[in-house]
């Protein structure tokens, strides 16, 4: 009762829209009246003439009303037309309703419009489209795969080439060259997919070097078709360019397989046999302390192995499932800690289905290394560091050597326990055919949500690797992030962004949070007459399969088609085989076969039909009814299980019913189900205590009610640690618009160089701080004066008299300097030839940027996965991770401005222009500053030329300059590899670790300052 009055309160906004939208709408079908009586011609210079009155200071919103009537008139008279689209042809018979204008104009206010399937959204978004690509900034509508933006880009098309704009499609894997990219992306309407928009960014941004490449518009106005699934189920993956690392780490995962193998054999060992220990006690008159031991053997089958049919056939017991999850409860308490940690010790490692973490016991530890009882614990560095360095007996060669020997020990072991972990999990944790699946001999992973499988994603962190080990295809190398950006922050940079869907509404709040978007529930165009029917639950799995393969035979033989959903790619095939042996022909739709997903779902409505889907389900494919069914009760949806996720849910039973026909909609549920094992435990236990028996199923509306209740809970928990993601992405983002707004200023400034000079400036301004000749007159700190010097000599071909410098303050110290390096480029100039130096001043900007930004990617993904750690020591890791972030930006960016002071000078488009440069700047040397060999050098110009920079430009193509030879550098005691030191040149200082800095100290001029302790 309370639920039905709150329900008539809420969805006010909605109303109030409708309400406004119907006074639009009799304007609009009014207007389309009067266009009736024009010729085709005249109609089509509508689409001119609202252009014009654009350009003459009128908005989108005052043309809505003739622009929607225009394209809704070009509608009418393609009616008749046989056209083709999608390798299919077809005759033209589409109007918009009223209720598809009200959907249209949700769309342009940037809404979002959820229309029921089969109201016609694609049709829909032709209006909004229409309107918007009159301003000449382009619209684009994003689908969930490449097939609906090719056959929506052809079908539509013929509306929108009948009124005079054209029409691109963006299609993915190299299928066509940035020259047809670019075009696609002019056109007035750009179809194309999600990703491929998203990757088309990542090139754009973080990999294009020249203006010519690049493809895409300006973001000004998108429609986003299945919005809740793209932005929504497919934004918790980010879209990444990557490349593999040089080095191959696959042994350590095929070395180590057999030993976990081994473990994992030896726990389902176990758990088989706790569970009969389990099942004979507590199906027997145990009483006392019998019966207590028996509930803890099945609490540990729980944690060692969740999905143990014997552990599960007992849950069924309503009694021993109520008994059970009072004693986990009260195991749960804190004054059970240890004893719940002992019964936990007793297996080989426990799994949280929840977390998908796994963690290996003492006994499990004792399994895998019976040899070495320390093989689990990582060295003490410091520890072993100071053992050494007290040890006065020893040569400091002799004590670099043994902390070597203990940085080797600390990497192999640390090394050797995460992949032991990343195993396990890989072992216990994902299932073929439910998490991932093998096609080609490579390991693809399956969208939890949507069914498809995700060509070219990979699990982070080694555990997709663990995984190939597992399924024994080839273990890949690991890759290394050039570019990437989540689907959430690339459609947020969106002028105007809406959205259609079925499914929106019970995600309305996550819309409105993340990107201000309201959800409008649009009316259907013909009353809804679906019946969805309560829910049945059954005790087993086996039960509820047979009872569905029973409805679908009886359906069956009566001629109404049936679609099935599944959650997994297994479930789908064990229908599948089920069916088989009773001879019902049927078709599978799951993520081995999505590549004939629109053929096989387009003929489920056919009389007779059986269609075994996974959550994919046909998105974006209407499914009409065959001659003779309706009248058979239309199309009957069967669903397997409860998703996690009301809206998934939702999509299924609107795969019936489209357009006021017949549907009739069922779940069949197990206790053996995700959703209720996990989420729904307590309450199916006490409902199901006294009444339920094997083979007398559950049905009731207050089951329905208690199940959406766990739906609810879940998808408030999946929706708070999506927002904390895009927290973290946040700061991400952040960067990258910085880099990419640098990387874009270089790209489309006609003079690159005004681009460079202020990199330079900030560079100085960053080193006058460094020294402490920010305050006062630079005599005044003469140690802080000499070494900015030193930077300069060592930076630029250019040498300054301290005694010029000693009376300038900072802002005289910095236009001195940049007096001087600007004079210098003057010379550099002189020897080029003037687009092959800009050319190759683009390139040295660009270049250093992408190759500090690529590092510091590298550097973020380490971060946020060790930040997580600080929240044991009552930090926010969110916090943590900011203020970390921040001061890794600002290193990258420090560092990618000296590189690109220290290279423009040391870069030329070819080798005659460089000769002539280190010519002229050795003669200004000599006759300016020191003679010597050693003052030239210093100033970063020997005769052997450069300090080996590749640069590209025009003349004579890439010159590899050779490389100034250093005399070896001895460093005694050696820090270890991982050992954080402090390195210094010149003015400059880095605090790193010495597996990066020891390049730097012993082949490039850099000293060791200390390590940091």
């Amino acid at each position: 009762m309370i639920s039905k009055i709150l329900k008539r309160f809420s969805g006010g906004h909605n109303r109030r829209f409708i309400k406004r939208a119907r006074p639009v709408v009799e304007q609009i079908n009014s207007i389309e009246r009067e266009y009736q009586k024009l010729s085709d011609e005249e109609l089509q210079a509508k689409t001119e003439v609202f252009k014009q009155r654009l350009q003459s200071g009128e908005t989108v919103d005052d043309l809505l009303p003739e622009a929607y009537a225009a394209a809704k008139n070009a509608a009418r008279r393609l009616c008749g037309r046989e056209i083709e689209y999608a390798g299919t042809k077809d005759v033209w018979n589409m109007v918009h309703y009223d209720v598809q204008l009200i959907g249209g104009m949700a769309l342009h206010q940037n809404a979002i419009a959820e229309m029921a399937t089969g109201e016609g959204k694609t049709l829909v978004a032709t209006l909004p489209l229409y309107l918007n690509a009159l301003t000449g900034r382009g619209a684009q509508l994003v689908t969930v795969n490449e097939y609906l933006a090719q056959r929506d880009s052809e079908w539509m098309g013929h509306l929108f080439r009948f009124l005079g704009l054209t029409v691109g499609v963006i299609k993915g894997g190299h299928q066509q060259t940035p020259e047809e990219k670019r075009e696609a992306y002019n056109c007035d309407i750009t179809y194309g997919t999600a990703s491929e928009f998203g990757f088309d960014y990542l090139r754009d941004n973080g990999m294009a070097t020249s203006k010519e490449s690049l493809v895409q518009r300006d973001h000004y106005f998108c429609i986003i078709d299945e919005v809740d699934s793209i932005l929504i189920d497919e934004a918790r993956t980010p879209l990444i360019i990557s490349g593999p690392v040089p080095t191959d780490n696959s042994a350590p995962f095929l070395e180590l397989r057999p030993v976990v193998e081994k473990v994992v054999k030896s726990q389902v060992q176990l758990c088989n046999r706790m569970a009969s220990e389990a099942k004979s006690i507590l199906e027997g008159d145990a009483t006392g302390d019998a019966r207590t031991e028996g509930l803890e053997r099945l609490l540990q089958v729980k944690h060692g192995m969740p999905k143990n049919k014997t552990l599960l056939r007992l849950l069924e017991d309503g009694k021993i499932r109520k008994e059970f999850d009072a004693f986990d409860l009260e195991m749960s308490a804190d004054y059970n800690k240890k004893r719940r940690f002992a019964l936990k010790e007793e297996l080989y490692y426990s799994i949280d289905e929840k977390q998908r973490s796994s963690d290996l016991s003492d006994k499990g530890r004792a399994l895998l290394r019976p040899d070495n009882p320390d093989a689990f614990v990582l060295p003490d560095l410091p520890t072993r560091y100071m053992e050494i360095d007290n040890r006065s007996e020893l040569e400091p060669k002799e004590k670099a050597r043994l902390k070597a020997e203990a940085q080797t020990e600390f990497e192999r072991t640390s090394e050797e326990i995460h992949v032991i972990s990343q195993l396990l999990r890989a072992y216990s944790l994902y299932e073929r055919d439910v998490e991932y699946v093998v096609q080609d001999g490579k390991v693809m992973i399956v969208d939890e949500n949507t069914g498809r499988v995700m060509p070219g994603r990979r699990w982070s962190d080694g555990l997709h690797q663990a995984v190939e080990a597992k399924e024994g295809v080839q273990i890949e190398r690991e890759s290394k992030t050039y570019a990437t950006v989540t689907l959430q922050n690339y459609f947020r940079q969106y002028e105007k962004l809406a959205g259609m869907t079925g499914t929106a509404e019970t995600e309305a709040n996550e819309f409105k949070d993340i990107y201000a978007l309201d959800v409008m529930v649009i009316p259907t165009n013909r009353p809804c007459i679906r019946k969805d029917e309560n829910d049945i639950i059954f005790k087993t799995r086996r039960e509820k399969y047979n009872a569905v393969v029973d409805a679908l035979e009886e359906a069956h033989k009566r001629g109404q088609p049936c679609l099935v959903g599944t959650v997994s790619v297994d479930s789908s095939e064990v229908l599948g085989r089920m069916l088989k042996r009773r001879n019902i022909p049927h078709s599978v739709l799951n993520a081995k076969y999505h590549a004939q997903e629109a053929e096989i779902v387009a003929r489920a409505g056919q009389k007779g039909a059986v269609t075994i889907a996974t959550n994919m389900a046909g998105r974006g494919t209407d499914i009409k009814l065959g001659q003779g069914v309706a009248e058979l009760g239309g199309l009957y949806v069967v669903g397997t299980e409860r998703h996690t996720s009301r809206r998934i849910d939702r999509q299924l039973r609107g795969r019936c019913a489209r357009q006021g026909d017949p549907g009739q909609t069922r779940f069949f549920l197990s206790l053996e189900d995700e959703l209720m094992r996990l989420y729904s435990q307590g309450s199916a236990g006490k409902m199901l205590e006294s009444s339920f028996q094997e083979g007398e199923p559950l049905e009731h509306r207050w089951l329905n009610t208690m199940i959406e209740r766990a739906q609810k809970t879940v998808e408030q928990h999946h929706y708070s640690t999506r927002k904390r993601l895009l927290q973290y992405d946040d700061v991400g983002s952040r960067q990258r618009e910085v880099i990419y707004g640098l990387r874009k200023d270089a790209l489309h400034n006609e003079n690159p160089r005004e681009v460079l000079f202020e990199l330079i400036e900030e560079e100085i301004d960053h080193r006058i701080l460094l020294a402490g000749l920010d305050a006062g007159k630079a005599e005044n700190n003469e140690d802080g004066l000499k070494e900015f010097s030193n930077w300069v000599l060592q930076t630029f071909p250019v040498q300054l008299a301290q005694d010029e410098l000693k009376p300038l303050d900072s802002d005289g110290l910095k236009a001195k300097v940049i007096e001087a390096v600007q004079e210098a480029y003057k010379v550099k100039e002189a020897a080029e030839e003037p687009e092959a130096l800009k050319r190759l001043e683009r390139y040295v900007i660009i270049s250093n940027l992408d190759r500090n930004y690529q590092n510091l990617l590298t550097e973020m993904e380490d971060l946020r996965q060790s930040v997580g750690l600080r929240g044991y020591g009552q930090k926010d890791p969110l916090v943590e991770y900011k203020n970390e972030a921040y001061a890794y930006f600002e290193q990258m960016m420090n560092q990618a401005r000296a590189d690109l002071c220290g290279g423009i000078f040391r870069s030329a488009t070819n080798a005659r222009a460089f000769e002539s440069l280190m010519a002229h700047m050795q003669n200004r040397i000599r006759a300016t500053g020191p003679s010597d060999a050693n003052a030239a050098q210093a100033a970063g110009i020997p005769a052997a030329a450069g300090a080996g920079v590749t640069a590209t430009g025009g003349g004579s193509g890439n010159v590899q300059l050779p490389k100034v030879k250093r005399s070896p550098v001895r460093i005694a005691n050696e820090p270890g590899r991982n050992e954080t030191v402090t390195i210094r040149r010149g003015m400059e200082k880095q605090t790193l670790k010495w597996k990066k800095a020891e390049k730097l100290v012993k082949e490039e001029g850099w000293s060791l300052v200390s390590p940091k302790k």
